[in-house]
């Protein structure tokens, strides 16, 4: 099933998309908002796949042409979004470029940080910033959205309150990281409002590539039009999504409508040093890895941060080729 939220009030108006992405219908007498449904999933999610099912047969009463530009993030608002980093590749290379050691633990225990759910942004909303001398990056990333989770449930207890699958773009203020951390609690400032995928689907919308808690499959990004990332969503990845919930669920209660991302999706390439896609690698899903790279191999980084003006898309394809949530597509604008 894949549902999405029309750009309707704080909180969006629920509709239910084809599964071709070509069609839609409001189902708001259903649910108003996807939140309405999540807290009452048992009850309401056979009727809404009810209505998904003959949608796609092409018989659902009042059903219309589906843009992705009117849709708001699936949750426009949520009660909880913790973004971990799964791939310690990728925390791995960033470390590596200032000198630093990894501590064994993180390839144990998950690195999460809590992040602002108060504002999220629809896949298609431009990104604002305040200056290019912030650092603008972008983060591809998948993310899970949870039924109630109680406290202490166990990583494997874990994979049976996932909901959803979204895509994410976890904007990152590269520049003002290091200003945050050495201050020793956490990212704030420079973690602005975080970009979903127009539509959120449930987890047998993905066939065999859902396995394991892990997505299967390739997280495709580009920026200005040009391929930049590929690397497989389903490798190199420490930490499934009943890990991270459960690490995030240790000492609390998750409430239906939590967000839990996997951070930036990466792989280990090569001799781990990695490869653009023009040179016959995966490339990467944020620009802050390809620079570590540069500053390991050359002694400083040459590939900028993003400039206003500047588009990035990210999107995932099925084995045919057909868009699954269709795409995060955003420019970046200046702060009005």
């Amino acid at each position: 099933m894949k549902l999405a939220s029309l750009k309707h009030g704080r909180d969006g108006r629920l509709i239910v998309v084809s599964r071709d992405l070509a069609r839609a219908v409001d189902v708001s007498h259903v649910a108003p908002t996807l939140q309405a449904a999540l807290d009452d999933w048992e009850k309401l999610a056979p009727e809404l796949a009810d209505i998904y099912a003959e949608l796609n047969t092409g018989h659902a009463p009042g059903a219309f042409a589906f843009d992705e530009n009117a849709c708001a993030a699936p949750l426009p608002r949520a009660f909880q979004w913790a973004d971990g980093s799964a791939y310690v590749n990728h925390v791995e290379l960033v470390r590596r470029a200032r000198g630093a050691e990894m501590p064994e633990s993180f390839w144990t225990d998950p690195l999460m940080y809590q992040g602002a759910s108060d504002e999220m942004l629809g896949g298609h909303d431009d990104v604002i910033a305040g200056s290019e001398d912030w650092g603008i990056d972008f983060e591809g990333e998948v993310a899970v959205v949870t039924g109630d989770v109680p406290m202490g449930t166990d990583a494997q207890s874990a994979r049976q309150h996932i909901r959803l699958l979204m895509l994410v773009n976890d904007v990152s203020l590269r520049a003002l990281i290091p200003g945050e951390l050495a201050k020793g609690f956490g990212f704030f400032q420079s973690k602005p409002a975080t970009a979903f995928s127009p539509v959120a689907v449930t987890p047998d919308e993905l066939g065999p590539a859902w396995q394991d808690a892990k997505v299967h499959l390739p997280l495709l990004s580009f920026l200005n039009g040009e391929p930049f990332g590929k690397p497989q969503a389903g490798v190199d990845m420490t930490f499934d999504f009943g890990q991270l919930i459960a690490h995030v669920a240790r000492t609390r209660n998750l409430v239906a409508g939590s967000i839990v991302g996997s951070g930036t999706v990466s792989n280990k390439q090569g001799t781990g040093h990695g490869s653009r896609i023009e040179e016959g690698g995966v490339g990467y899903s944020c620009i802050a890895e390809i620079r570590m790279i540069e500053i390991i191999r050359d002694g400083k980084p040459s590939t900028p941060f993003m400039h206003f003006g500047d588009r990035v898309r990210i999107e995932m394809q099925d084995p045919a080729g057909h868009s699954i949530f269709g795409a995060i597509d955003q420019q970046v604008r200046p702060m009005p």
